[in-house]
């Protein structure tokens, strides 16, 4: 059972390092954490903080499904710096270094401070409208390209999870995580569960011993404490015989015996679930309106160069809404995909008020602003030749002033 999980962890590892590494992508985009730090932004603003996009949503309602599914399997299985801190733990134990244990009041004290973490984080991240985390995050220092974006402290951060990883098994993954303070009150009603007979078992305590979290599995009827992992350490530490004292599968009145194999293929096909959905519904991330929406409405969609973040399509917004002689008038509505390369763009504008041609043009082409002068703008538009549309002599440009 350890084995798989160990092949399961390390592809899930091999897949970000190949991904932000080599392929170049933003590892931020695939971040549960970040759908809850981008949630109060997109639902009072409707825009993502930035250097996250809507992905972080489809990620997070993965999560959200696995762990109501499997309790925190994700923890187990999936993220970085679990799969690493239990690493680092287990190669301590190997060379001989015994590993600290927190008594049960100390272990539920130390519980505790991943809310008071998770709640700090929320209130300055949406006071000031930034990823105010990001500065310590050990995960982004640890999968990022370290960029400018990484203050020292996030690295100092990290340092401190692997030295303590050494000495107490996944200790951060336990009393600190925010995303674990997420997860925990889904994980109390998890569909699946350890279960234990206590008629055949033989009160050893080695299925304890066995777990990362410290959970007193011989004590239990069923394994529904929220920091389970789904490991199954347990269910492997038995030394009893078949039938194991120990099942893994469907909490009571339901019950049933499922293999490891089970667990494997829901979270695969969660994970699967979550990047065919956001393929297939990419909502956007940068949603601005002008004005009030009319009887009826048309549409065009654009892709655009130099597009890469927040700030950028607020300054899309901010071309849109001039008031020059390329100014747009009537209704219209923004929706934005920022990313790095062509991003996409689609407006909704009143058809009986402007069109397509000048939409391109209020984009495109110089705006003059009284407090700040000239602003060339910064955007290009696919297939759009802007000295072409400018000479055309097309109808729908605007008359010279």
């Amino acid at each position: 059972m350890k084995r798989t999980r160990r092949i399961v962890q390390g592809g899930f590892l091999a897949l970000t390092l190949l991904g932000v590494f080599v392929f170049g992508a933003n590892c931020e985009r695939w971040c549960p954490f970040g759908g809850v730090e981008a949630i109060y932004e997109y639902a009072t603003r409707g825009t993502m903080l930035c250097s996250l996009g809507v992905s972080n949503f489809y990620i997070l309602g993965g999560v959200v499904l696995m762990t109501f599914l499997l309790r925190r399997a994700f923890c187990g299985y999936v993220c970085p710096i679990g799969t690493i801190s239990e690493w680092l733990g287990a190669a301590a134990a190997r060379l001989g270094v015994k590993p600290l244990r927190a008594g049960p009041k100390v272990d539920r004290g130390l519980a505790l401070l991943k809310y008071a973490v998770l709640g700090v984080i929320l209130v300055l991240t949406w006071r000031a409208g930034e990823l105010i985390f990001r500065g310590f995050d050990p995960c982004y220092a640890l999968i990022s390209r370290h960029g400018t974006d990484i203050t020292v402290w996030a690295y100092v951060v990290l340092g401190v999870i692997v030295v303590a990883s050494l000495l107490v098994m996944m200790p951060f993954c336990r009393w600190f995580c925010p995303l674990a303070a997420v997860l925990n009150p889904i994980s109390r009603f998890g569909l699946t569960c350890v279960r234990r007979d206590a008629d055949t078992c033989i009160d050893c305590g080695k299925c304890s011993r066995a777990c990362p979290t410290a959970i007193p599995v011989d004590r239990l009827e069923e394994v529904k404490a929220a920091r389970c992992l789904a490991c199954l350490n347990c269910l492997e530490a038995c030394p009893v015989g078949k039938p194991s004292p120990l099942t893994w599968g469907p909490a009571k009145p339901v019950g049933g015996r499922w293999p490891q194999a089970a667990l494997v293929a829901l979270l695969l096909l969660c994970v699967a679930g979550v990047v065919g959905a956001s393929c297939l519904c990419p909502f956007p991330s940068f949603v601005k309106i002008h004005g009030e929406p009319p009887d009826r409405v048309a549409s065009v969609r654009l892709k655009l160069d130099n597009l890469a973040c927040r700030g950028r399509a607020n300054l899309l917004f901010f071309f849109l809404e001039r008031d020059d002689m390329y100014e747009i008038p009537g209704y219209f509505r923004l929706e934005a995909w920022p990313g790095p390369g062509k991003a996409d763009i689609r407006v909704i504008y009143d058809p009986a008020e402007t069109g397509e041609m000048p939409i391109k043009q209020a984009i495109t082409e110089p705006y003059f602003d009284p407090g700040y002068g000239w602003r060339e703008s910064p955007f290009s538009i696919e297939g759009y030749d802007v000295l072409g549309a400018d000479m055309s002599g097309d109808a729908s440009l605007p008359p010279d002033l």
